[in-house]
């Protein structure tokens, strides 16, 4: 039976509804926003596995029959997951995975599908909505619910959930996802934004998704499905207080070693030496099976590491490396390390290290971006690689995995606020991260040699751009904000806190909770640390290079680019293309023109290519006139008028007769004697008023040209008898005859 309920949110009506579709799911929820339609199916499988995470998988799909569109290529069908699929899959994961119970270790599946898209209403939140609303009403123990909504700033006003266009205007674009308790993940941009902006637009949004959670929990009361059971995993206090005793002063030893290496290599000694006498001690007894034994071991130890990491920072104020708990790692940068190519730049912070390639290209380098809403070209695209030696591993090498996707993602929206406009810069610019190292924040690493590496190619960025990572510990009623996090804080803390910026303002914005939530004071404290730290970093790259460099590499395309009328467009292409491909040609060159007439030439050989080009798409659209010089080509030699020549690429011939041949008795033979082909500048003396036009050459006085016209005409004998013969009426006489 279908059953619904809707909320209003933002001054729009966003209705749930279930028991009519995907019926044989765990839970099945059908969302509705305006004309946009999305569906959340979740399911669990009937038995729990065995692996060292929860698992959990979501999988956003995009169908383009919501948009009224069919998928480009041969294919015609949906392929591999888009950018925008994977971003959004990883949108949902983030604030739900935190809410399952500990012991429930059931395969769970989370699969939202977009039926119908109006290019208003974003499908994104409402998937995240439905997936919630979805767990609610499921088989699935789950301990939301959560709610989401996006958060736009036009003209210091927020929006909740404002449309594609708006977001275009906004100066925020954050999506914010939370429990009725607090915020439990943050993902978005943002256009030089202070802190305080950015914290009232988070609490701005926690209105709204409070009275969503409300609605999920009162519809899930009426209509949810009874959960399965969750069996918390067996503990056996004995052994855990026999590997407490043992373990906990070596993990405490282990801490005062501050290379991530040397702590691994003597935690796992230890670890290993444990495990062989415990089995040693425990093989001979009842029951015994050696897997699980490790595997009860394995789960000690994770919370015997965690126990003395976080207590060490509560109580001590002392991270794992040993710094203090607003402190940044040493920084080292260099810039132009690679010689062939456009620019390059190696940011190291501690242990964590970012090669960093930019490339400039033309505008066929533009990548083409089709998905259900509107298709797109992006000019500027940062893509960022994990490889598994950075963090001292093997595994196997495949296509780039969802992380580095959005880490990629991340650092691209960060750096698009201070990029050069088309017009400005006419090139298409990838930036690419090579993580060499890793232990802690790679992503905002990334963002730093990104800004340098654009600014060692010559690209005219209006600032630097500088990220950080924030972590956090609360316990016993104590907290401790951590700066520039290392990769083991990162796994034990509480959070994962992203703000990447300028001297201006936050450009970048990234949190993510593995607790219930936060309070708003330590969320503003949490930005205020990063703000010192982001300035402190941007003082270190200011130092290596603190603007673009004046010119882009050698090796870099040349480009340049004109407006002309639109009017005029048709005249540059020529008929089937001929007149621009000849110039194509002729200037070994890519040429682009726009629908608004913005003309681009790109070179990768001869930089002067591109002014010959552009000279020449000058020269059709000024067309001839009287005074011009134009580089000619003998078309048709006529002995007694003398030489026609096509002038330039204007399409048009003039006549050259021989009086107005140069006065060079060598230069004039020479012009007597040419063949068809043969090239010459020329000068426009006239065009008569049945638009022909007479041409000399291009050292000819035109106002002597004048005079000397005019003279002959007033001094040339008359035409003997024309006149006599029309007065005596012979013309008509001579027709009829």
């Amino acid at each position: 039976m279908k059953e619904t309920v809707s909320i209003e949110i933002g001054g729009s009506q966003i209705e749930f509804e279930t028991g009519y579709l995907a019926k044989q799911a765990g839970g099945s929820v059908v969302v509705r926003q305006g004309e946009t339609v999305v569906l959340c199916a979740v399911t669990a499988s009937k038995n729990p596995v065995t692996m060292s995470y929860f698992p959990l998988s979501v999988h956003y799909l995009e169908r383009y029959y919501a948009a009224g569109k069919i998928p480009g290529g041969f294919i015609k069908r949906e392929g591999k997951p888009s950018t925008r699929e994977v971003l959004t899959s990883r949108l949902i994961d983030r604030p739900i995975r935190p809410l399952f119970p500990d012991g429930f270790m059931h395969e769970v599946q989370i699969m939202p599908y977009t039926l119908s898209y109006d290019n208003i209403n974003q499908p994104d939140i409402l998937a995240l909505n439905g997936s919630s609303m979805a767990l609610m009403l499921s088989n699935i123990p789950f301990n939301g619910p959560i709610g989401a909504v996006r958060v736009g700033m036009i003209d210091g006003e927020y929006i909740t959930n404002p449309s594609p266009e708006q977001c275009k205007q906004s100066e925020i674009n954050i999506v914010v996802a939370g429990t009725k308790n607090g915020i439990l993940m943050v993902e978005g941009e943002a256009k030089f934004v202070s802190e305080a902006h950015m914290i009232g637009a988070i609490q701005f949004a926690h209105s709204s998704i409070v009275k969503l959670c409300d609605l999920q929990i009162e519809f899930a009361e009426k209509f949810g499905k009874e959960k399965i059971a969750v069996e918390s995993p067996a503990v056996d206090a004995a052994l855990v207080q026999e590997i407490r005793s043992i373990a906990l002063s070596k993990y405490q030893e282990a801490l005062t070693k501050h290379d991530k290496a040397e702590r691994s290599e003597f935690v796992d000694a230890f670890c290993k030496e444990i495990i062989e006498q415990s089995i040693e001690k425990y093989k001979d007894t009842d029951g015994f099976d050696e897997g699980e034994l490790k595997k009860s071991l394995g789960v000690i130890f994770e919370e015997l590491e965690a126990e003395t990491i976080r207590t060490q920072v509560i109580e001590k104020g002392i991270r794992a490396d040993g710094r203090k708990c607003d402190q940044i790692r040493p920084i080292d940068i260099e810039i132009n390390v690679l010689p062939r190519t456009h620019g390059s730049s190696i940011f190291t912070r501690g242990q964590t290290q970012a090669l960093n390639i930019c490339t400039l290209g033309t505008v066929r380098d533009d990548q083409m971006v089709d998905n259900i809403a509107e298709d797109e070209s992006k000019k500027f695209f940062l893509h960022y690689n994990f490889p598994a030696f950075s963090v001292g591993e093997t595994r196997r090498v495949g296509p780039v995995g969802r992380r580095e996707i959005g880490h990629g993602d991340l650092a691209e929206r960060s750096l698009l606020p201070v990029l050069p406009d088309f017009d400005t810069f006419p090139y298409t610019m990838r930036v690419v991260s090579e993580v060499l190292e890793s232990n802690g924040s790679s992503s905002m690493a990334t963002v730093c040699s990104t800004s340098l590496s654009l600014m060692a190619a010559g690209v005219p960025v209006t600032d630097s751009i500088a990220g950080i990572a924030m972590g956090l510990i609360i316990q016993d009623g104590k907290d401790a904000i951590l700066t520039d996090i290392l990769g083991i804080e990162d796994h034990h803390g509480d959070m994962d806190f992203k703000v990447a910026g300028s001297r201006a303002g936050i450009t970048g914005f990234q949190m993510d909770l593995k607790i219930d939530s936060i309070s708003f004071d330590i969320m503003e404290r949490a930005l205020a640390q990063a703000h010192t730290a982001r300035l402190f970093i941007l003082d270190k790259m200011d130092a290596v290079i603190s603007k673009p460099v004046e010119s882009i590499s050698k090796y870099a395309p040349r480009i340049a680019s004109t407006q002309i009328p639109t009017d005029k467009i048709r005249e540059v292409i020529g008929s089937g293309g001929k007149v621009i491909n000849k110039i194509i040609e002729l200037t070994e060159t890519e040429i682009n023109i726009d629908d608004d007439g913005l003309v681009t030439v790109a070179s990768k050989g001869d930089p002067e290519g591109v002014d010959k080009a552009l000279d020449i798409v000058r020269e059709i659209i000024r067309g001839v006139k009287v005074g011009e010089i134009y580089h000619g080509r003998v078309a048709r030699i006529d002995d007694r008028m003398g030489l026609f020549i096509s002038l330039g690429f204007t399409g048009k011939d003039g006549l050259m007769r021989p009086e107005n041949m140069p006065e060079d008795a060598d230069a004039m033979d020479a012009l007597r004697n040419c063949s068809v082909g043969y090239e010459l500048d020329v000068k426009v003396i006239e065009i008569d008023k049945m638009g022909r036009i007479n041409i000399g050459h291009k050292d000819i006085d035109i106002d002597a040209y004048i005079k000397r016209k005019r003279e002959y005409r007033n001094n040339r004998p008359s035409r003997g008898g024309y006149s006599d013969t029309r007065r005596s009426g012979g013309r008509d006489d001579r027709r009829r005859r």
